[in-house]
Parts: C-alpha cells; structure tokens; sequence
C-alpha cells in the first residue's frame, strides 16, 4: 500500500462489450500480477546467488549485477503497470476528500484522464527510445540493450491499454467526456501559447513546474504522472529538446542499482511481520516496559525504531506495529485518537534509520555513501524518540497503573530469548553495509533469507498462502515508487538545464545568517514539499539542486541529509495535508479527525528535535 487513503473509481459491473472489456483489465491484471510476482522472486534468487557465490565461495558471478538491472527495470515498469490496474499510484486525496461527490467522482476520473494524455504523449518516444538500445551490448552477458530498454514502452503501453479499459468501465460517458474534454481543452491552449511561452525563459518553471504541477497534484492526479506531464508539456511546448530526452531521464532515474534494494526492503518489512518477528520484538519491550506509566507508548516508540531498522517502508512497520499493541493500549485507557497520533509522529521520527528508502533514494541521486547514512540516521532518530517520549511522559504520567501485573525476571528473560532473532536481524543489516560485506541492495536478500529461516524454524510461522499476494504488494508499491523517481528525475534535469539551479545555488548562499538560515530555510521548505509532494518525490526533485549548495555554505551533506529528511517526515505525517497521517488512520482503523488535536503536541516536539539536530551537526555526524 502507499502512503495514502486511496480514493478510487469502483467501475460499475456491466453486461455485453462494456462487461467483456472489464473481464478482459482482470484477466490482463493477473497476468501483470503474476509476471511481476515471479520477477520479484527472480530478483532475491539472482542477487543473493551473487552475494553468496563472491562472500562464500569466493567466486564471484559476474553478470548477476547485470541481469538484476535487467530483470529491475521490468520489475519497475510491470509494477507501475500493476499501480495503474489497482489504483494504487501515489496521490494527494486531502482535498478531494473535502469536495461534494460528484466533483470527486469527476476527479477520480481526471486521474484516470490525465495519466493517459502522457502515456500517450511518451509511447512513441519510448519506442524509438527502446530501438536506439539495440545497437548496444551488455558488457557481460553480450546481449542487447533492447531487451531492458524494451521494458519502457511495454510497462507505458500497458498502462495506454488499462487507462483506456478504465475510462470504458467507469460508465458514465459524460463524465469521462468532460474530462476528456478539460485535458484535451488545457493541452490545446498550451499549444497555441507556445509561441508566446517560448520567450518568457524562466517564467516558464513557474508556469509548468509550480502552476500545472500544483494543479495537478491538488486535483489529485497521481504525482508520477503529473511531473510527466508537466515535465513533456515543459520540454515540448518551450525547448527544442527532443521528446525521447524525457523518456532517457525516466530510465536514468529508475535504473541507479542502488534502488533494487527498494523492492527488497518493501518485501522484507511483509515479510518480518507475516513470519512474527514484529510480534516477538513487542512483546519483549512491552514485558520490560508495560508496567510503567505510558509503557505501552514507551514501546510504540521503541517498537518502530526497531523494526524500522529492518524494513524501509513506513507502511509496512505501522502494519507490523499497531496491531500488536492498540489493543491492549485501549484496554488501559488510552484514547484512539492519541494512539494514531502517536504511530504518525513515530512514522516521521523513524525516517531516518537505515534502511529507509528515503535514504537509499538520497544516495541514489546525491551520490551519498550509503554507508554513512546508515550510520548517520541513527542518532538523529533517537533525538526525536526522546522529544516524543517526553511528550507520552506528560500525558500520561498520572495513569492508574494498579491493576497492570509487572512481569518477572523469567518472563523478561524468556521473551527476550523469543525476540532475540528478530532484535538481531537491524543489527546485521547495519553491520553487513556499514563493514562493506555487502551492498545495501545485497544486504536486503540476506534479510529476506534470515526472516524466512527465522519464520520456518524459530517462529514457525511461515503462511505459504500469503507469499504470492505479498510478491504482488511488493510489485505494486515498488512500481509505484519507482515511476516518481523517474518522472522526478526527468523534472530535476529539466530544471537543471534551464539554469534554475545555479540561480537557486547564487540566491540561496547569498541568505545572511550563513549555514543556519540555509537549515532553516531547508527545513521551512522540506516541511511543505513533504506535506504535498511526499517524501521520495521531493528528495529526488530538489536533492540534487541543493546537496551541493549545502556543501557550498559549509554543511555536511549526511547532516544536512538528516535534517532534510526529518523536516520532510514532518510534513508527510502532519494533518490536514500529510499523506502518511491518513496511512497511519488507515492501518488504526481510527478516524482521521480523532488524531488531530493530540498530534499537535507530537509535531510540536518533532520539530524541536529537528531543530536540535540541525544546530549540533555531531548527532548526525558524530559516529562516521
């Protein structure tokens, strides 16, 4: 799942052609869904066959690398493609939410209409993008490039082909007329303008990148599809830059090795909690720490640290989390209201520990060791849980604890003997990419391998049932990730090519106040962009414009990594906008207005911390 309350079109179930065509997307989609599934599955047995035959057999494979990123782009674009099907593309529901619901529906349809006019628009680029690879050998398997560059126009023309079956089953004609119509409406006026647009220069970022953009993203258009519209329309429309540059940046963006390990981490974090290794390390803290006043949020706290330090999805360590304590929370008191808070403020707080995606992206499009953000998050993620922990200590600390029977020492100790496999599982991970045994993309096959040992031997909870779904999931999400980061990527080379960066580069080490005001404006901005454009998005638009300007103005980039994302994890999981706010509702089960006066105070005290971080560059730093 993303992070987001999805609001999707529920098509009608027809008779005759209409009803044929809707048969034909499920039977399609299960044919995406498996194909993707199998290439998740190829891609642990690929990867851990490398790092296993280089650390233990001392004989290195060498095409495994090669035949992961081949197998990854087609993973990335059937993923996106499955996204597509199952409506579970990333997009900013808030303001919808609020509309009457014919206007939602008509929105809901707009997001089916404008990914379509650029899937459109970028097919044939895509192909001719695709032919050009066929000139191009791999270097060690000696095959051509085509057979990865084909998995472009394949994924877009898939996606053509579901957006139309989509439009065909919603089945009210005049609204998908009239959306049609207004995207059809918009793309003419831009055209006729662009003679006018052409010499506006500059005005035209505003116009594209910051207007259409927003009308899109506040329309509810999903975000990968709105910063390719807009980045097409952009080049299109006010350059002479040919249209497949759009589609080479896409392939940059989603190629970079390093983001394999997306994928993996999202099928690791199903998979700690499908085995019971989530419920293992709970309930160890909470025998530790369930008698004292506020315990159980005590071990909220502690709980997502931890198994954030195995999973890099928020999601999926919300999911592992909540339903193992929220019941008993309830029993002793604790108001529905202040518990989703709570998990949101966690989800913010807990962005930093390795290995977050939203690290593994930095380094991806910064050329940040991976290494030492994973060591530099820890820290920093620790500062925030004390800020929070102090906060629970306010609110609770009159609590009625009388009836809650302490556990004893051996009860301590056994669930610490159940827990100990799970406790030890962030530690290795850490330990292999810090110590360079593998590869942050490595590393994550280990983690799969030990939760699944662990799960068949230890826990003895392994539901074969659940692995093909859980494939599936990890296709969709890791498709719909993916697909940000490449359109993201495309946007971010645009603005680089008009000059925008230097100009941000001259403005922004021209603030008076030096380092500190480039924090502070950082975390101002980063905060936003969080609020509407998510995490991923914002980090691989803006990362590589500002990474080097931090370094300009004397801030080290693995600080200024952590401030960025601890700013941004505030605006992702702050209400009324936050995406991952309404996540955390919908894992609790819990209305989105119950959290939203108890989540001031946690916010409160997230930005404090991130303040705190972003003054004393040693909590970031200090271990590397």
């Amino acid at each position: 799942m993303h992070l987001a309350e999805e609001t999707r079109v529920v098509p009608l179930r027809m008779t005759g052609v209409a009803g044929a065509l809707q048969k034909a997307e499920q039977w399609l989609g299960s044919i995406v869904a498996t194909a993707a599934a199998l290439l998740v599955l190829a891609e642990i047995v690929v990867l851990f066959a490398g790092v296993s035959s280089r650390y233990l057999l001392q004989k290195p494979i060498i095409w495994t690398d090669e035949l992961a990123g081949i197998l990854f782009l087609w993973l990335a674009m059937l993923g996106a493609v499955l996204a597509f099907q199952r409506a579970e593309h990333m997009r900013m529901t808030a303001v919808i939410g609020m509309l009457k619901p014919k206007a939602r529906a008509f929105l809901d349809v707009l997001a089916i209409t404008a990914p379509l006019a650029f899937l459109i628009l970028v097919l044939h680029p895509a192909y001719e993008f695709a032919s050009d690879e066929i000139f191009v050998t791999t270097p060690a398997l000696d095959i051509s490039n085509v057979w990865r560059a084909a998995a472009l126009p394949v994924g877009l023309g898939l996606m053509t082909l579901f957006a139309v079956l989509r439009l065909v089953s919603v089945g009210d004609w005049k609204l998908t007329g009239g959306t049609v119509a207004l995207v059809l409406g918009i793309g003419g006026v831009l055209y006729l303008l662009s003679p006018v647009l052409i010499p506006l220069g500059n005005i035209n970022l505003l116009i594209f990148f910051v207007g259409l953009v927003a009308m899109m993203v506040l329309a509810a258009v999903p975000i990968a599809f709105a910063f390719g519209l807009a980045t097409f329309a952009y080049i299109a429309l006010t350059t002479t830059t040919p249209a497949t540059v759009v589609v080479g940046r896409m392939d940059e963006g989603m190629s970079h090795l390093i983001l394999l390990s997306v994928p993996l981490f999202v099928f690791l974090g199903l998979l700690i909690e499908m085995t019971g290794m989530a419920r293992a390390m709970v309930s160890f803290l909470a025998s530790l720490l369930g008698h004292i006043r506020g315990g159980l949020q005590y071990v909220l706290v502690a709980a997502m640290y931890l198994v954030s330090g195995i999973s890099g999805a928020k999601a999926a360590d919300m999911a592992a989390v909540a339903p193992v304590l929220f019941p008993e929370m309830i029993k002793r008191g604790a108001k529905p209201g202040d518990l989703v808070a709570l998990l949101s403020a966690t989800g913010a707080q807990t962005e930093t520990i390795p290995p977050s995606l939203v690290l593994i992206t930095i380094g991806s499009v910064t050329g940040v060791s991976i290494a030492a953000l994973f060591t530099g998050g820890l820290l920093p993620a620790l500062v925030l849980a004390v800020m929070l922990c102090a906060v629970v200590w306010r609110r609770y600390r009159n609590d009625d604890l009388s009836h809650v029977k302490r556990a004893t020492a051996s009860e301590i100790g056994w669930a610490l003997l159940i827990a100990l496999p799970a406790i030890a599982l962030p530690f290795v991970i850490r330990a292999a990419v810090v110590g360079g045994v593998a590869t942050a993309t490595e590393v994550s096959t280990i983690g799969i391998i030990y939760s699944a040992l662990a799960g068949l031997l230890v826990y003895r909870r392994f539901d074969w049932g659940r692995l093909y779904p859980m494939l599936v999931e990890t296709a969709s999400l890791s498709g719909a990730i993916l697909l940000i980061i490449g359109a993201a990527t495309g946007m971010a080379w645009a603005l680089t090519q008009s000059g925008f960066s230097s100009s941000l580069a001259t403005m922004m080490t021209g603030l008076p106040g030096g380092a500190l005001t480039f924090l502070a404006v950082s975390i101002v901005a980063f905060i936003i962009l969080g609020s509407v454009l998510e995490g991923i998005p914002a980090i691989v638009l803006f990362g590589p414009l500002l990474f080097p300007i931090a370094k300009q103005v004397g801030v080290h980039e693995v600080h200024y990594a952590m401030v960025v994302i601890l700013a941004m994890g505030i605006g992702l999981f702050a209400p009324p906008f936050g995406v991952g706010y309404y996540a955390a509702c919908a894992i609790s089960r819990i209305h989105p207005d119950e959290g939203i006066k108890p989540m001031l105070g946690y916010i409160l005290a997230l930005l404090i911390g991130t303040i705190v971080i972003a003054i004393v560059p040693w909590f970031s730093i200090g271990l590397l």
